[in-house]
């Protein structure tokens, strides 16, 4: 334990630069907000996590200085280009590393959805962040306009703006739903970690984080253009959409869990799954079987019979 203390002492000594530009970013950036409460999570899940029964800790030297040395690299790598991403990937590595250095297959077995959950506090690369959300906007933008088109809207989509007749929406880089999309991933990714479910059910919740990310963008943003409609012209006009325009975006994750909630049920009654090796079967209790009738004897007499 002393070792173990001194080890991650260390190496949050040799990392606290790459944290505290970690931190910032959490703060100053909406779309990784979520940033805080990722090591929480992280160390709940090592704590609800017990060792596995009858794996005895068997340290893989060779295995963990090679990660080990990997990290370091990456490490001066990322220090020497300020490139945030590989710095924080080599921080996830080095506690990989001291995981195999410790307790071997039996440490990374019960440290491996922790470590994994750790990459959500990393923000994505600038270009790849860039990219991503000029895509969602193109998607927000489309999905949004043939929405308001069903609900009777003169909606016209010109690039990243949609024109109501006389009033103009538009989707700026802020609205493309990528804070949406990296919050929900990472809260799809806790619920599979702590649910005891098939890997099929498992990898559905995980596949739909996607899809129910864009959908509560895309009511956020319908939602927005509606009030725009709707709305009077007046003074109090400008300060009534600006709270509308707040007031949806903080209502897009109650929507986007309960999304979750009601897929979960929905697998819950669909998918049903088979009793796993040595699980106790659970029978449902059912009312208490009538006692069998008792069963009636015939008794013959046998009479003379005269000759």
């Amino acid at each position: 334990m002393t070792r173990a203390a001194i080890a991650l002492a260390v190496l949050g000594w040799a990392f606290w630069p790459t944290l505290c530009e970690l931190f910032d970013t959490w703060v100053t950036q909406p779309d990784y907000s979520h940033g805080p409460l990722v090591p929480l999570f992280a160390l709940y899940l090592l704590a609800r996590r017990k060792p596995v029964a009858g794996a005895a800790p068997r340290p893989w030297p060779i295995l963990g200085f090679a990660v080990l040395t990997f990290a370091i690299l990456l490490r001066l790598a990322g220090s020497a280009t300020s490139f945030l991403p590989l710095e924080g990937v080599a921080f996830v590595l080095c506690l990989t590393g001291l995981a195999a250095l410790a307790g071997g297959r039996a440490a990374l077995a019960r440290f491996w959805p922790p470590l994994v959950f750790l990459l959500f506090m990393i923000p994505l690369p600038y270009e790849m962040s860039r990219l991503l959300g000029a895509q969602l906007q193109q998607v927000g933008t489309l999905a949004t306009t043939y929405l308001l088109q069903c609900l009777g809207q003169p909606a016209l989509a010109e690039g990243n703006r949609i024109l109501i007749g006389n009033v103009t929406l538009n989707v700026v880089e802020a609205c493309s739903g990528l804070r949406m999309l990296m919050t929900f991933f990472a809260f799809s990714t806790a619920a599979v970690f702590l649910m005891d479910r098939h890997w099929l059910v498992k990898s559905l919740v995980l596949a739909s984080a996607v899809p129910i990310a864009l959908v509560t963008n895309i009511l956020r943003i319908t939602a927005t253009g509606l009030a725009h409609v709707w709305l009077a012209d007046g003074a109090d006009k400008a300060r009534v959409l600006s709270f509308i325009h707040d007031f949806n975006g903080w209502m897009m994750m109650p929507v986007g869990l309960l999304l979750l909630v009601l897929e979960l049920w929905v697998f819950k009654h669909l998918l049903i799954e088979r009793a796993r090796p040595g699980q106790p079967v659970v029978v449902p209790r059912t009312a208490k079987p009538a006692p069998a009738a008792r069963p009636k004897f015939v008794s013959v007499i046998q009479m003379p019979v005269g000759r």
